[in-house]
């Protein structure tokens, strides 16, 4: 979500795994992978080479919050009964707690489908004020910055 909202703080602009690592105190190469998920996937548009960088593939408005955790946490087991292959629970055929679970972790998805990563940025100045890089410090993209052509 942290590359999800730093692109959208900064539209119209190419913004580097570099500077999200910075400023959002993580791992380059975690990062690394996290960016290529979301390329992947279609939530931004990575760009190779010195002007390099990443940017929003849709408006910001368009992607839901339940939709980016179901595909980046769903394979997490949320308790070891969840988990297929390292399950050694033996009450999982008479327990009632792992469906009342299972209801409870699809509210949780079901609440963040509300929510747009439009929602978490616009209006969010202190979030900006942490994300926003300097005019200096990013390369603008021939985009509109919500992942169409900018208009010539």
């Amino acid at each position: 979500m942290r590359v999800l909202m730093t692109c959208a703080v900064n539209p119209g602009h190419s913004i580097t795994k570099a500077e999200i690592a910075e400023k959002c105190n993580a791992s380059k190469n975690h990062l690394g992978q996290v960016i290529r998920q979301l390329a992947h996937l279609g939530y931004i548009r990575a760009l190779r080479g010195r002007n390099g960088g990443m940017y929003l593939a849709s408006p910001a408005e368009e992607i839901r919050v339940g939709a980016v955790f179901r595909l980046f946490e769903a394979d997490l087991p949320f308790a070891e009964c969840f988990d297929a292959k390292d399950n050694n629970c033996p009450l999982i055929h008479s327990c009632w707690l792992r469906p009342a679970l299972k209801r409870a972790v699809e509210a949780f998805y079901t609440s963040l489908d509300d929510i747009s990563l439009a929602d978490l940025v616009d209006g969010n100045t202190d979030l900006e004020s942490i994300l926003n890089l300097p005019a200096n410090k990013i390369t603008p993209v021939m985009c509109d910055g919500h992942g169409g052509l900018a208009a010539s």
